[in-house]
Parts: structure tokens; sequence; C-alpha cells
């Protein structure tokens, strides 16, 4: 093999995890990439009579049909038909802008909103909000539903074309029509480069070492081991793993981060093909480079853990005996191997299944959390539309998330009913009087913001998972 096969078979190896590319690394990279090649020159020789049908059509249209049509176009259509025929949201033909597209997002050299997606029936989903992203910074939430881009229908769009649609210069606006709930509202965003940086790590409880892991890339593994020497240097006597809303990522960053916390020979994960034949991974040197945890670990994890999330804690949980403290995972456990074609558009196609150490297939189904724990439900609320201005006599959905949210900042005692009545009124003064905003009664565009922001702090202070696992650790 020369280099540049050697370099062919590495790029078709790829992982995907939603948006994410999840690189296999080591001989699955090389075994199932080269077996499957194999299998499909196999499968090709026993469907001529098929592969003659299409031709025929292609063939067909090119000669008779009205008018002149374009031959890639055409070839295109066939392509993405027969990957849409699969029925898997992981599957996909990318032209060249696509894939162009999706590799800077892979190299993080792209600006956006900074929220993993997938495709959800006729629309697009949102998987995970990217910690310091547009996104996050909105409130958008795993489950919104994208119906549109700058007032256009996403109605049967790909995830591609929503993401192009999404994606733009920095400082540039996009205005997302989601629906939550049943209810839909539009937010806009401006644009911004998403950040590289994905470990972030403080001291809490005085001796507990917390690490959140935002997302899984080329250098996540390297800033983990960073973070954990910095706080083993602070005598922190245990860690809290946080990978909730981390939507997933390299597949070999997750090996590494895995091996660090499992003694070696422990089974990481494991790779099944369609014939049932499984790649086994081990922790050991030539993923920790010979550095370990020994200290106790928790993880936290919600239903915005995803895939290369889902594989560090599994492994932790099955192979480490760490507590999984949050909510369901959300259940990514397939693979996927990526094609490069000559004129640089892509096709990837679900190839395998990964399973946790124990053989489970967590797909659409997740891990299930060893102690249930979740944010306060104000955390859920919808948000509020900042371009109206709330009054006395006015009545409507915003009007009761205002209510709940005055509720949970100690403001409002009436009933939340969506009527902007005397009661609602008093709150929202109290609220502008205390917060040192201008004493109107009546809930703007700055007054509203403010409110969401307080809500947000009291949210991250009632982080129950998070207390869970302090109390957990603490023993």
């Amino acid at each position: 093999m020369n280099k540049k096969q050697s370099k062919t078979v590495k790029r078709s190896t790829l992982v995907w995890s939603i948006l994410v590319a999840l690189v296999v690394g080591g001989a699955l990279a090389y075994g199932v990439a080269y077996f499957q090649t194999r299998t499909l020159v196999s499968q090709a020789q026993t469907t001529t009579a098929s592969m003659q049908k299409i031709q025929a059509v292609y063939e067909t249209i090119e000669g008779n049909y009205y008018k002149s049509v374009s031959a890639k176009k055409v070839t295109n259509g066939a392509i993405k038909g027969m990957i849409s025929s699969l029925d898997d949201p992981f599957s996909e033909y990318m032209d060249k802008t696509e894939a162009s597209s999706l590799n800077d997002q892979i190299s993080s050299s792209f600006s956006g909103i900074g929220a993993e997606v997938q495709k959800s029936d006729q629309y697009i989903k949102i998987i995970s909000p990217i910690k310091g992203t547009p996104a996050k910074k909105v409130g958008l939430q795993p489950g919104d539903l994208i119906t549109a881009v700058n007032g256009k229908s996403l109605a049967g769009k790909s995830v591609t074309d929503a993401v192009k649609l999404m994606r733009g210069k920095i400082g540039t606006k996009v205005t997302l029509t989601i629906k939550r709930a049943g209810k839909s509202f539009k937010q806009t965003l401006t644009r911004a480069k998403i950040p590289v940086s994905t470990v972030n790590s403080k001291v809490i409880n005085k001796k507990i070492g917390y690490i959140q892991i935002t997302s899984v890339s080329e250098r996540t593994a390297a800033e983990l081991k960073k973070a954990l020497k910095r706080l083993d240097k602070k005598g922190v006597t245990s860690y809290v793993l946080d990978v909730r809303d981390n939507p997933g990522g390299l597949m070999d960053q997750a090996l590494k981060m895995s091996s660090m916390f499992l003694k070696n020979g422990k089974i990481i994960m494991r790779v099944q093909t369609k014939n049932g034949q499984q790649q086994v991974y081990k922790a050991g040197k030539k993923y920790d480079g010979g550095y370990k945890v020994t200290k106790p670990v928790a993880v936290l994890m919600n239903g915005g853990s995803a895939s290369a999330a889902e594989i560090f804690a599994g492994a932790l949980h099955q192979s480490a005996d760490a507590p999984l403290i949050g909510t369901q995972s959300y259940g990514k456990g397939t693979v996927q191997t990526v094609s490069d074609f000559k004129d640089k558009s892509e096709m990837k196609i679900t190839i395998a299944k990964w399973l946790t150490p124990n053989g489970d297939w967590i797909n659409k189904k997740g891990l299930t959390p060893t102690y249930k724990a979740d944010y306060p439900k104000y955390a859920y609320l919808q948000l509020i539309n900042t371009k109206k201005t709330y009054k006395n006599g006015d009545v409507s959905s915003e009007i009761k998330t205002l209510q709940k949210e005055l509720k949970a900042l100690g403001y409002f005692n009436g009933k939340v009913n969506g009527y902007f009545g005397s009661s609602t009124e008093n709150a929202v003064q109290a609220y502008q009087k205390k917060e040192n905003l201008k004493v109107t009664g009546t809930a703007n565009e700055k007054t509203v913001l403010s409110i969401e922001t307080k809500v947000q702090s009291k949210v991250a202070k009632n982080d129950n998972a998070l207390k869970k696992a302090e109390s957990i650790l603490d023993k």
C-alpha cells in the first residue's frame, strides 16, 4: 500500500456523530474499511440486473426527456435516492460544497450557530447546543425542531442543506423558526466562530474536581489530561466528569479519554459488523500513554449526550464502576464510513454498530443513569418572544412563561394562567425595581432578557445532578 492509498483508506474510515466526525483508529481503520470494500465489490457482481435497470433509466432520461438535463444533477439525484431509501439519518450523499462544509466543521474552522443537529421527519432537530455558542446563549434546547431558516422552510431538506442555510460569516444574523412542545417561535442569532476548547475545569466543594467536556474533538484527550493534572496539583480527591449536552466527536479521542480511567485490559467498546464479527477495544498504554486516574469519578449525562460521549460514559460505568448521574442519554450506536469521489463529493453510510463493554447496543435507547437527577422544571421553559412588549390586559402563552419565570425567581405568587393582570404587573414592577430597571410594570425586551438571564443563573445553582454527584463523592 503506497502513501496515497494509505491516506485514502484512513480518510474513508470516519465514524460520524450527528455533524461531528468520529475517527476509527487502530485495526478497525484498516480491518472494517477493507472488509467493507471487499463486501461491496462482491455484492456488485451479483446486482448486474439492478445496475442495468438504473443504466436504462438514465439513458432513457438523457435521450428522451423533452428538455435538456444535467447529467450531474441526474446522477446526484439517483445516488441521493438510493441512500434515502435506507431511511437512516446518518447515511448521506454530499456534493462538493456540502462535503466541504462538513469537513470544515470537523476541523472546527467554521462559523455558525453552534448546535449539533440531525434529520427528524420533515425537519431538523437540535441534539445539543454547544457551550459558549450563539445557540446555547439564546437558550436553544435538545429536542427543539428547526422548521425554517430566514423564513425558508426546511421541510424535506437534508441536514447539510439546513446547515448551509444556518452557516455564514461571523457577525451576520440568522433567524430560526423553532418548534418546541407544539408551539412555534422565532429566534434571531448572531453567527460566531465555534469555540475550539472542549474541556473546562474547576474545583468545587473544596476537594472535588469538576470537568465539563463539551464535545470530543482533535485535542480533547490532551485537554482532559491537562485538566486532570492541574486539578490533581490542587489536591482534589475525586472527579465529576460532565458530558451533558456533549454531542460526541472523534472516536480515537474517546478511546484515549476512556483508557485513562480504566485498568489496562479492560474493555472500552466493541464494534460489530453486519455478519456479527466484533472488534474489541481495550484500555492500554497505546491509548493513554501510561497516564491513569485512580481517584473516584462520577459521570453526568443527559439526553444531549451522544455517540463518543456515550462511548466514554458507558466505558467508565461498565468497566470502572463509575456511577452515571442525570437522565437517559441520546442513544447513537452506529458506525459510518465515508468514501471520497474524484469530484470531491462524499458518501457516508452506516456499516456497523458500536457496543458497550458488556455488549449492549444503546442505539435509540441510550444509557440509563445509575441515579436519575435533572435540572428543575423551569430550566426547560420556552423562550419568550422579545420583539413584543407585554402589558396589563394581554393574554398569551408567552405571558404564562413569564409568570413561571417570575415564580421561579420568587416575585410572582398568583395563578399561572397566561393573563397579564395586576398580580403579574406588580411582580414585574418588583423585579424591575430590584434589578435597577425602569419601573414600568410592562415586560419589554430589556426586562424579559434580564429575567431569563436570572432564571438561567438560578438553574446553574440548582443543578440536581451535580449535587447528587457531590453527595456520592463526598462520602
